[in-house]
């Protein structure tokens, strides 16, 4: 079976979002008047829907009060972080072999949709891919698994011909529970242990490790 279809995640194997989001993560704990870590500190918040972040950050699971630090974090966000951002080098190479050689191509991120697509554009890949899914404002489909659930019924992809990239163990989480292969990639945010014990397909330490893999699969 040939590959029919690449989901990649965009913050941390797409670009590098740190700036931004880290920057925008500050901003919303300074005005929830709550201790304010520094950007390093908050490495791990890149991947994970931002109200799981918030929830170990503010040490609450009342939705109320993430959703006030949500909503801090992208008044910022939207107007600055989007764009402190870096594509990662050697990944666009990576997509326009893919779709050259006739693959269909998919975002498929935690991020709403609004924000992801804006992003992607930016970076000049918009033409690359068929389309852009993230989460809605509110949250849904900002877990992974039901994002994947959501691309592969929206679009008619069959998930034994599908593969889904990223950085962070929620992406793979969501490939395998969806029967989409699993594939790691080591630019990101995410540890070669949190990646390897979710048993991808392989995982990558550069994009071009990527591409050539890719370029062969299904034979």
């Amino acid at each position: 079976m040939s590959l029919s279809a690449a989901l990649f995640d965009l913050d941390g194997t797409l670009t590098d979002p740190f700036e931004g989001i880290t920057r925008s993560i500050q901003y919303a704990l300074e005005k929830m008047q709550v201790h304010v870590p520094a950007a390093e500190e908050l490495r791990w918040c890149i991947g994970p829907p931002l109200w799981e972040s918030f929830e170990k950050l503010l040490g609450t699971t009342d939705r109320f009060v993430q959703d006030q630090a949500v909503a801090f974090y992208r008044e910022r966000y939207r107007k600055t972080g989007l764009f402190e951002n870096v594509l990662i080098e050697g990944i666009d190479t990576v997509v326009r072999d893919l779709h050259g050689a006739g693959v269909k191509l998919y975002v498929a991120t935690s991020k709403p949709h609004a924000y992801a697509g804006t992003i992607v554009e930016h970076f000049g890949l918009l033409p690359f891919f068929n389309h852009v899914h993230g989460s809605e404002l509110d949250g849904t489909r900002s877990a992974k698994t039901e994002l994947i659930a959501y691309v592969l019924e929206q679009e008619g992809l069959s998930a034994e011909s599908c593969v889904m990239i990223g950085d962070r163990k929620h992406d793979l989480i969501g490939a395998n529970a969806n029967h989409v292969e699993a594939l790691g990639v080591m630019w990101g945010y995410g540890s070669r242990a949190e990646l390897a014990a979710e048993n991808p397909a392989g995982i990558f330490d550069r994009p071009a490790d990527l591409g050539s893999y890719l370029r062969t699969w299904g034979d």
